[in-house]
């Protein structure tokens, strides 16, 4: 296992790459509370209609949409030498285990699908949720984001909400990034509380 310098330096680099470094280390070597209004949030606006193609996942898949029976047990997840630790490998195993394939039937054709051996964007970012589950994360802190590409094509990515910031894994890129270094314009997105319910986030960009 690395020793924890070694970690915090792999963290600084990986988001110094994304443009955050100076903020991000704060965070991440344990001083959140330093950083006050400085780390930026996602802020959820009121719900609105998940996507379609999310409703037809769900009764594919009833188990990735249980509601925690505790929910008030905390809210985001400490980022732990561990859980880095699973976030890089997820991502980087499930990115290079799919092979990309355009969905080009539009939204009557889209299928999220875990774990197939080829798809788009909806499917990396489903299973690169269930892999996270069946680690043990709670749903409370993986949560589904519908964005918008700078090429205006609308793309799925998963958020982690960290102690340390909100973080994106994202099939369009090797590295974790914090959201607000993600060049996209957001949608909607799951709640925390229930993962069948989605918010609105106003077409924010950052």
């Amino acid at each position: 296992m690395r020793s924890v310098s070694r970690w915090i330096f792999a963290v600084a680099a990986t988001l110094a790459v994304a443009g955050g470094a100076r903020t991000a280390v704060a965070g991440f070597v344990g001083l959140p509370s330093m950083l006050g209004t400085a780390v930026k949030r996602i802020s959820l606006g009121n719900y609105t209609l998940p996507p379609i193609a999310f409703t037809q996942f769900c009764l594919r898949y009833a188990d990735q949409c249980r509601t925690e029976h505790v929910l008030f047990r905390g809210g985001r997840v400490r980022l732990t030498e561990q859980r880095w630790d699973d976030l890089q490998e997820i991502n980087k195993a499930v990115n290079s285990a799919i092979v990309p394939e355009a969905n080009t039937e539009g939204v009557a054709g889209e299928k999220w699908l875990i774990r197939p051996t080829s798809g788009d964007c909806n499917d990396y970012a489903v299973t690169k949720r269930a892999e996270l589950l069946k680690r043990g994360w709670p749903a409370r802190a993986l949560l589904l984001s519908e964005v918008v590409t700078t090429w205006g094509e609308h793309h799925l990515v998963l958020v982690v909400r960290a102690s340390t910031a909100d973080l994106v894994l994202d099939n369009l890129t090797p590295q974790i990034r914090p959201w607000t270094r993600a060049p996209y314009r957001w949608v909607r997105m799951q709640t925390s509380k229930n993962p069948n319910y989605w918010a609105s986030l106003g077409s924010r960009k950052v």
